[in-house]
């Protein structure tokens, strides 16, 4: 178990973040004892209260507390017979800068003990704090049944001990420890570094969704695009069935190979399809503007050759009959005289079968 320990703890400690959580645990737990953690109830009262009465004293606190003000003085109000000295030590922390006055009711008179902390640890602090220990309880045996009338003349002893300069005026200032500070700046610190990191992580976040959503869409256009120009050579396939052919079956084949990429793609094999969608559909082009230019192109060189050869055949029989018979170049006969001549025999034989 101790070595499990052991390891868990060197693990802790070899790490920033357990380094960190150390120290944290140390800022706090130095902060809770300079805050009175471990103080009585007396140091944890005069912390932020100038008077403090023991269980079973009959003293009226908010009188009490009005009386003394913001002077630099503390009055303990203990039980009959409690260790005064005690009671000052006790407070030492939580009293510094201040006059304490431990008292106690010892029958027809009080019992007190006053710590100055106010100076010192010179010749000169020491003799002041003798002195103004001394002075501070005078006349207060006067009002034993009436603690509110005995504060009044201690607050009294204390304004003359300040008008002689053996106490130093002004009023009495409560501020927290060093480590409430830490803390309280730690805080501060912790809140402002994790709004600027979630700051900074939404902006980056947001970029980063932003650019996600602008690769999809770019994506979606190179799909739309895909499907429109593979729609075209769908189209284009379609009219090359009226003229068939082997090259438009081929070019079919080709494009039902195409389809089953395209519904297996991936986002990167796009650009690639893209490309061969659009070689396909130069070949369809090609194809088609081979149908409609096939028939055309055909008839009109059939018919010229058939016409020259006529022309070449009836050309040289003529030269050939006319240079046998006379050595003369062949005539053709007139055409005027032999159409006249026909009408003619044609009219009269019509008139004669009238």
């Amino acid at each position: 178990m101790t070595a499990t320990v052991r390891r868990l703890l060197g693990r802790l400690v070899g790490t920033a973040f357990g380094r960190a959580v150390l120290a944290c645990l140390a800022l706090a737990g130095w902060a809770l004892w300079s805050g009175g953690l471990f103080d009585g109830p007396a140091a944890r009262q005069v912390r932020a209260s100038s008077v403090y009465a023991a269980p079973g004293v009959d003293l009226d606190r908010a009188a009490a507390e009005r009386v003394i003000g913001n002077r630099r003085l503390v009055v303990l109000m203990m039980r009959p017979g409690a260790d005064l000295p005690g009671a000052c030590d006790d407070t030492e922390r939580a009293t510094q800068g201040t006059l304490v006055l431990a008292m106690s009711r010892d029958g027809d008179d009080w019992d007190t003990y006053g710590c100055s902390r106010l100076g010192g640890d010179s010749p000169r602090d020491i003799g002041r704090s003798m002195v103004v220990e001394t002075v501070i309880g005078q006349g207060a045996d006067a009002f034993v049944d009436r603690p509110v009338e005995a504060l009044k003349v201690i607050v009294l002893n204390y304004d003359k001990l300040v008008r002689t300069g053996l106490v130093p005026d002004g009023g009495r200032t409560i501020s927290p420890s060093l480590p409430r500070y830490l803390l309280a700046g730690g805080a501060v610190g912790g809140v402002v570094a994790g709004a600027a990191v979630l700051w900074w992580g939404g902006r980056r976040a947001g970029r980063l969704a932003d650019a996600r959503r602008a690769g999809r869409d770019a994506r979606a256009d190179e799909r739309a695009a895909l499907g429109a120009a593979t729609a075209v050579l769908a189209q284009q396939i379609i009219d090359l069935d009226a003229t068939g052919g082997k090259a438009g079956r081929r070019l079919a084949a080709d494009y039902v190979g195409l389809l089953d990429e395209v519904s297996g793609a991936d986002p990167g094999d796009v650009g690639r399809l893209r490309e061969r969608v659009e070689e396909l559909s130069r070949r369809a082009a090609d194809l088609v503007a081979d149908a409609a230019a096939g028939p055309d192109a055909g008839g009109t060189s059939g018919r010229g050759a058939r016409g020259r050869a006529a022309r070449g055949t009836g050309g040289a029989s003529g030269r050939e009959s006319g240079g046998g018979s006379g050595g003369k170049p062949y005539t053709p006969p007139r055409q005027g005289a032999g159409g006249t001549a026909g009408k003619g025999r044609a009219r009269t034989r019509g008139r004669g079968r009238r």
